[in-house]
């Protein structure tokens, strides 16, 4: 039963965007200004995407906090939807990326952190062999490319509705069908995704089993857990009966750990002991400097290394850019995992996430809710349902109340709180206080006590 006054919520809604107008002003300018300058208004597609008519404009971060142009102060759950969940500025990252940029940022040549990096990438993650790019969206293509390599196979299979980055290969869904058809929102694409990719439901073994037996696979791109509308948790022994059916198959089985990486000190892979045979980590791997790494088992390793063209011939390979690996890349990387994504700071954003989930559950049920509120290491959302879903298209239709969505996101940006707006996902940082995550509970209340109805 729908426990939420809709009246009261179209009310709430037009007030709390006419505040949000009213205390934004300067974020305002910048968005109207910005149409004659910018494709669509925008510099990034996903600036259109935050409530309250136009995005807040950002004059600095700090640890857990932001602060926009009218100089409102922000405690940031989005985190740069976990591009920062290093929380902003951390020292021991910034100091080592200036340190470089004084030395010099790229060369196309090493520097001593490269290998400084790769070992200890080995050593917290497990793969022998490490390769460097400026996104996860690139280590997902270059080894989208090393796979068909190493396999002779054309072949890509995703799960419906994960997230992979801008690859052409993953922007694909299933329709009411079965058939597997340009995902919603993909625009000027050139082949037809079907051509290059196989789609199955997470966490149905039998329909992955099924797309891997013509051993025409390539690479299999997983996401541990679906992670783009909301957080949709594997099955138990789900991943490692995925992982010996690529094996049994011949398709390379890789771990794409951009947005898992918040489950803990070695990712969602080396917390649950997962045989992969790549992984790639993005996003905060650099504490905001655009950079990714992306790694691979010793056995295929060998087989690319075995098959690795001669040097007159790498430049056709399709792996890498100019500044791919540079000095302040590798820097970064270095300063962050050094000092900032250590085991300590996991350990705290993991207590401080589970704080937050016990909160947000209270409060549900306070209200008489019965919303669903799941939680991966570091990182929470919560759902306008309780269906415990198996896979993304169970999610869908919770995610399609959008004056609600609207209303949750507009009132708490006008208390001081940043969460996803794509979904409801709030993400811990090592900076983030105990302190910050009970004024979110008390905000969130007062925002949900009036539009909930009473019996």
């Amino acid at each position: 039963m729908d426990r939420i006054n809709r009246p009261a919520l179209t009310d709430r809604l037009r007030e709390e965007t006419a505040l949000f107008a009213t205390r934004h002003p300067g974020s305002a300018a910048q968005a109207r200004n910005s149409a004659a300058h910018l494709l669509t208004g925008n510099g990034m597609n996903w600036w259109r995407m935050w409530p309250g008519g136009f995005p807040l404009c950002i004059r600095e971060g700090q640890g857990a906090e932001v602060t926009d142009v009218d100089g409102n102060v922000l405690v940031d759950l989005c985190l740069g939807d976990t591009g920062a969940m290093t929380g902003h500025a951390p020292k021991g990252a910034t100091e080592a990326i200036a340190a470089s940029l004084y030395k010099g940022s790229s060369f196309m040549l090493p520097t001593e952190d490269h290998l400084w990096v790769a070992e200890e990438l080995e050593r917290r993650f497990g793969f022998s062999h490490w390769q460097y790019a400026l996104s996860a969206s690139d280590a997902n293509r270059f080894a989208i490319r090393w796979a068909r390599m190493a396999t002779g196979r054309k072949k890509v299979a995703i799960f419906n509705h994960a997230y992979h980055g801008a690859v052409d290969e993953a922007l694909a869904e299933l329709d009411e069908s079965g058939a597997v058809v340009p995902k919603a929102g993909n625009i000027g694409y050139g082949i037809a995704p079907s051509e290059t990719t196989k789609v199955v439901e997470f966490n149905d073994l039998e329909g992955a089993k099924a797309a891997l037996a013509d051993e025409d696979v390539a690479i299999f791109l997983v996401e541990p857990a679906l992670t783009n509308m909301s957080i949709v948790l594997p099955d138990p022994g789900f991943l490692e009966a995925l992982s010996e059916a690529c094996r049994d198959r011949g398709t390379v089985f890789l771990m794409d750990e951009t947005h898992t990486i918040s489950e803990g000190y070695r990712g969602y892979t080396g917390t649950h002991g997962i045989r992969a045979d790549m992984i790639v980590i993005g996003k905060p791997i650099a504490s905001g400097i655009p950079a990714a790494v992306y790694g691979f088992a010793s056995d295929l390793a060998q087989t690319i290394e075995s098959r690795y063209p001669a040097p007159e011939d790498e430049d056709a390979l399709g792996i890498g850019t100019t500044l791919t690996g540079s000095a302040v890349t590798l820097a970064a990387i270095r300063g962050t995992l050094e000092h900032v994504l250590t085991e300590e700071a996991h350990r705290h954003m993991d207590a401080l996430a589970e704080h937050y989930e016990a909160g947000v559950k209270s409060l549900f049920a306070d209200l008489g809710l019965d919303w669903s509120v799941i939680r991966m290491g570091a990182r929470v959302e919560f759902l306008y349902d309780n269906t415990n879903p198996r896979n993304g298209s169970d999610v869908l239709n919770s995610f399609k109340d959008y004056d609600l969505n609207a209303y949750l996101h507009v009132a708490l940006l006008n208390r001081g709180f940043v969460l996803t707006p794509f979904h409801n996902m709030a993400l811990m940082c090592p900076a983030t206080t105990r302190a910050q995550v009970d004024a979110f509970h008390a905000a969130f209340r007062e925002i949900l006590e009036p539009v909930v109805g009473r019996d």
